[in-house]
């Protein structure tokens, strides 16, 4: 555990990560596609036309994305609105919410730009506009590592946080949410739950009113950024649970004033948790009637009985472990994570847990379009955790420091090597980007094709990347073609 005196200043391995987040920016790629055309939609109505229409954006939206939701003529379909006439917009509006500030800022920069004699359109769609949201969205991606790491140097040892912070970074599926396609929510959502792990955590020996207002106000964002973030409240009932274990245990006089201290800061909690809950509330109201109204209505899209266990983790279709392997590890390390702190380890186990039988039990668990299971980015600062926890054991076991810490960097860099070979492939659609994949395919790929393609493609990501995100798109629109999907299907929990 990094000590206290060094919690509050910047140390050695803070200042690499930093410095690895600046070299990365030029990877950043400003569009908004798929998923992404809704979630930036509440953002560009909202700050340039001060409303919830979306007609602008589903219009000039990525052509997989308006299959389905535009008729021949080029119209949008009549089906696609809500009885209060506003585009079924089903996107949540969390990740908005990061981006609104900064591109208040952009929008304001523009117009005064313009009134100068630029001639930039003000519109929410032209390059400042998203140059900030791609910007906003990897700088969030980062903060979720960065406080990840701090919340794993408290309970093992910083250089193992470090190597676990940057094995989650570059061989997950994080890296694609954060740089290739930001306008989706993935990345926020890594960020936010980090936040609030971290938080919870560093305010769970002693926490005010204040604090269990801060730690509701958090939560009420994760709320707002996915719906199943909610499951990550369950680290803060762990630890109620213990607490009123203990005082049930203990020989105090006054058993009932020591629970007045807990049961206060619930519901503090719950009543900020409500109230940074209400955008959602107001938008869901707003567009569909109702405030409590999802726009998940197909009652098809859950199985909780027959969840999918194996598929999820194992499948060729975007399995957890078998597309980002990296990830096995880290679930394995939360044993020891419960080992270090039984409250720690039983809230984000039980976390876990519990958000696997969620996707186990949707129908798309997959992802439909996904890179890996995009759904689990979300347990960024858990796998983070239970990575650096995994690593410090292997240096127990071992019994020599500088022999650990060579095999395990070793081993983080094959795999990272792994996977961004696998997101080359992916992106550049040599395997598909929907559904299973072969295996043998995939592998002859890895050695084969991808050391050959890679720098000519990575200098044209560089130089001609409009030309190359247009190429992507047809591919992705012949593969639609060919498996006949339903490219208005909902994609997400």
């Amino acid at each position: 555990m990094i000590p206290p005196t060094q919690r509050a200043t910047l140390t050695g391995y803070d200042k690499i990560l930093i410095l690895i987040f600046v070299l990365t920016l030029p990877l950043v790629n400003p569009w908004v596609r798929g998923d992404g055309v809704g979630y930036y939609a509440y953002a560009r109505a909202i700050v340039v036309n001060h409303n919830l229409q979306f007609e602008p954006d589903w219009l000039r939206a990525n052509p997989s994305f308006y299959m389905g939701r535009i008729d021949a003529p080029g119209h949008l379909r009549a089906d696609q609105y809500t009885r209060t006439g506003h585009l079924d917009n089903h996107f949540t509006i969390g990740p908005a919410l990061i981006w609104i500030p900064f591109l208040a800022v952009a929008h304001a920069a523009v117009l005064t730009a313009d009134h100068l004699g630029a001639r930039i359109p003000a519109d929410g769609f032209s390059w400042p506009y998203i140059d900030t949201m791609a910007f906003i969205t990897a700088l969030a991606g980062f903060l979720g590592l960065f406080l990840s790491f701090r919340l794993a140097r408290r309970y093992f040892s910083e250089r193992w946080a470090f190597l676990a912070t940057l094995g989650i970074w570059f061989a997950s599926s994080l890296l694609v949410y954060m740089y290739f396609n930001p306008s989706w929510s993935h990345a926020h959502s890594a960020f936010i739950v980090a936040l609030f792990l971290w938080y919870w955590d560093r305010t769970r020996a002693t926490r005010t009113v204040g604090q269990w207002a801060v730690l509701g106000l958090i939560a009420g964002l994760m709320l707002d950024m996915y719906y199943p973030n909610a499951l990550f409240l369950l680290v803060v009932i762990a630890e109620l649970a213990v607490t009123a274990a203990r005082i049930l245990r203990s020989r105090l006089p006054s058993k009932t004033r020591e629970f007045r201290t807990p049961v206060l800061g619930s519901c503090v909690l719950a009543a900020a948790l409500v109230f940074a809950f209400l955008p959602t509330l107001v938008s869901r109201w707003v567009i569909y009637g109702s405030p409590l109204a999802t726009g998940y209505t197909d009652g098809t899209l859950w199985h909780f009985t027959n969840p999918l266990w194996g598929q999820v983790l194992f499948s060729s279709d975007h399995g957890l472990f078998s597309w980002t392997p990296v990830l096995l590890l880290a679930c394995a390390g939360l044993l020891f994570v419960v080992r270090r702190d039984r409250v720690l380890g039983a809230g984000v186990v039980f976390s876990a847990l519990a958000f696997y039988f969620l996707i186990a039990a949707y129908s798309d668990w997959d992802g439909i379009s996904s890179y890996g299971n995009r759904f689990f980015v979300s347990l960024t600062p858990i796998f983070i955790l239970g990575l650096a926890a995994l690593l410090a054991a292997s240096e127990k076991l071992v019994r020599n420091s500088r022999v650990a810490w060579r095999g395990a960097i070793a081993g983080i860099a094959l795999l990272v090597l792994w996977n961004l070979g696998l997101l080359f492939q992916w992106g550049m659609h040599l395997i598909p980007d929907r559904g299973p994949i072969s295996w043998s395919e995939m592998a002859s790929n890895q050695f084969r094709v991808v050391p050959a393609d890679l720098a000519t493609s990575l200098g044209h990501y560089f130089t001609r990347r409009h030309e190359m995100m247009q190429g992507i798109e047809k591919k992705d629109l012949r593969q639609l073609g060919d498996n006949d999907p339903k490219p208005n299907k909902d994609q997400r929990p």
